[in-house]
């Protein structure tokens, strides 16, 4: 062992935007470039918005402004506006916020005095205002260090705060934000805050209904087995239904917190659900029948709640405060009683649940004999040495125990064939990226059940080594990556694969797993200067910038780039296209549309999206190109 001198001038002490720069994944989670519902910068907007989320809670201020310009974030509430002479303490002390005293504050979920300050130190250009009673104060930073700090001014302006943040370039690299993502974020807060209206770049969100509204909005009323269940009472609220889909799906919050994560609140209402519908029809149906293709949004308000990490995505707390009843005990008290008496206010409900719940007894059942089979296939099958690649973060440890900080650092590139799959698993990197390889085209399971997937061999070794066999809590990988080539044959293999995963693991793509990798279409390059262009716009610009003398490379499939250059592209400079499904999209009449029998309507789309790039690309390059027969378009 060598020695080590270790002595006073080791020991430094961090100020507090030091630290939060150094380690900001302890803040706000990973960092991404915004292609994830979860990186950084949108969890930035939640800690700005939940102050004034807390003020609406509170009786003061009844809308919340919020502007998105290219990278810089405006958020304006009218609440009571930070005490003017603390406005500098308040964004740039750690721990100092006006919530730790506060009875009515207890149901917040910003209680620490962190998110403000972190943002701060997380922006390259930051500024708080505050208005009280005709008065305002303004201070502005950089990273965190004070630039100006305004006098106190009189003003017009109505009382309230408004933040104003660029994220730091050199820790967002190549961020930007992505407006659906941060459109559904601002729904759930309408959604757990009925009657405030938030202005979103011009656009009025306000709920009426609570949860009842989220779950309408996220079904589109369609394909449910009965009308949307809407219960509450003092803090607590749930929206509840089953559908034809597989999977559970639950939106969970406590406290207005969007908790992806789930967490004790969330077991504790399946928990519940269980139970209740057992008692009601006095049957032991199995919990996997009762909960499988249910949808569920869960909203609880805790006296100071403990969450498994800053960023407040996992609830840990098993009480609701001090001194209270159990969480467990609570929405059990709860769901026994409201649940089972609309059940028998309602046997026309009741009556269709418990049809569907014996459909999914028998599909159960019908699936239980080829499971064992199919697993046994998957390991005879060696899909670790022949099909997937895997990282060593898994290899060294079992996937299920690894801490859910490094989960989220692993990706799997899902290939087809040995050239491409070979290119990146040379290229790849090693400690947190997997290769899985496909062997030719998938099936197409549209309208098929499930199955067909235990046995078609393709797709029962991709489900293994994704370890989603019985719902995505046990994925293995925070990023399930489409990586095909980019031509006719390519896009079709994408197209069986997002088929697959929508219809048997929609949940994977509803909660931002699922992404398609996107690689150059062609190298341009002299013997000083290499461009590698995504698109004919980019390849005609390289062209130019390289004054028309050029070598042209276009890529026909991913096995004729090379590891070295494949390197650039899944690593730092990864180009991801997320998988999205918009709040109206009904899963059922998107694949009936593209998966299912040839339409008019279906090819009328598909001739006129050709023009329409066609044109844009005539006019983008000012070329002529002849007018092309309906026949030969398709």
């Amino acid at each position: 062992m060598s020695n080590i001198n270790y002595s006073e001038e080791h020991i430094r002490s961090l100020d507090w935007k030091e630290h939060i720069r150094l380690r900001p994944g302890m803040y706000i989670g990973k960092l991404g470039d915004g292609s994830s519902t979860d990186d950084g910068i949108y969890i930035l907007i939640k800690e700005v918005i939940d102050n004034a989320i807390d003020e609406y809670v509170m009786g003061y201020g009844k809308q919340i402004d919020v502007h998105i310009d290219q990278g810089t974030v405006n958020i304006r509430d009218y609440g009571r506006g930070i005490p003017l002479g603390k406005v500098v303490d308040c964004v740039s002390k750690i721990n100092t916020g006006g919530k730790y005293d506060s009875r009515a504050f207890k149901k917040s979920v910003g209680l620490n005095g962190v998110g403000t300050k972190a943002v701060n130190a997380l922006s390259d250009y930051f500024k708080v205002q505050a208005v009280r009673e005709g008065k305002a104060k303004v201070a502005e930073f950089e990273r965190g260090e004070i630039t100006k700090d305004h006098k106190i001014a009189k003003t017009d302006e109505p009382d309230g705060t408004q933040v104003i943040f660029e994220p730091d370039t050199s820790i967002f690299k190549k961020y930007h934000f992505r407006s659906d993502y941060v459109e559904n974020q601002l729904w759930n807060y309408a959604y757990l805050n009925a009657g405030l209206k938030i202005n979103f770049n011009g656009k009025i969100l306000v709920s009426k209904n609570g949860l009842l509204d989220l779950l309408s909005r996220k079904t589109n009323n369609e394909n449910l087995r009965y009308p949307i269940i809407h219960l509450r009472d003092e803090d607590i609220e749930v929206a509840m239904s089953h559908g034809n889909h597989y999977g559970e799906q639950y939106y969970s919050f406590v406290n207005g917190q969007n908790t992806t994560q789930g967490g004790t609140h969330l077991n504790a209402f399946k928990e519940a659900l269980v139970e209740t519908i057992q008692k009601f029809f006095n049957k032991s149906f199995d919990r996997r029948d009762i909960l499988a293709s249910v949808v569920a949004a869960v909203s609880l308000k805790v006296e100071e709640p403990v969450f498994e990490s800053q960023t407040k995505t996992k609830l840990g707390s098993t009480e609701m405060g001090p001194g209270l009843s159990t969480i467990r005990t609570f929405v059990k008290n709860f769901l026994s009683e409201k649940l089972d008496n609309f059940l028998h206010r309602t046997p026309e409900v009741a009556k269709a649940l418990e049809k569907r719940i014996l459909q999914s007894q028998r599909e159960r059942l019908e699936i239980a004999g080829i499971q064992k089979k199919a697993r046994d296939m998957a390991k005879k099958a060696n899909i670790h040495n022949k099909k997937l690649r895997d990282c060593r973060l898994h290899l060294n440890d079992n996937p299920r125990t690894v801490d859910e900080e490094h989960r989220k650092a692993t990706t799997v590139f899902i290939t087809e064939g040995d050239s491409a799959s070979g290119s990146i698993t040379k290229a790849r990197d090693v400690q947190t990226q997997a290769v899985f390889s496909l062997r030719g085209k998938p099936l197409n399971c549209y309208g098929m059940t499930k199955k067909i997937v235990y046995e078609n061999e393709e797709l029962n070794l991709l489900q293994h080594a994704l370890d989603i066999e019985d719902g995505i809590e046990n994925l293995r990988y925070n990023r399930v990556v489409i990586a095909t080539d980019a031509d006719v044959d390519g896009m079709h293999i994408r197209l069986l694969l997002l088929t697959f995963f929508l219809q048997f693991f929609p949940d994977l793509v509803r909660n931002g797993h699922l992404f398609i990798l996107d690689t150059p279409l062609f190298r341009v390059r002299d013997k000083q200067k290499t461009f590698y262009c995504y698109s004919e716009v980019e390849k005609q610009e390289a062209i130019a910038k390289l004054r028309g003398k050029a070598e042209i490379t276009r890529f026909k499939g991913l096995g004729e780039i090379s590891p070295g250059e494949f390197k650039d592209f899944i690593n730092e400079n990864i180009r991801l296209e997320p998988v999205i499904l918009n709040e109206d999209t009904v899963i059922d009449d998107i694949l009936a549309y593209y998966m299912g029998k040839n339409t008019p309507e279906r090819q009328e789309f598909i001739i006129g999206n050709l023009k329409v790039e066609i044109d844009e690309l005539a006019e983008k390059e000012a070329i002529a190109i002849p007018e092309m027969e309906e026949a030969e378009a398709v």
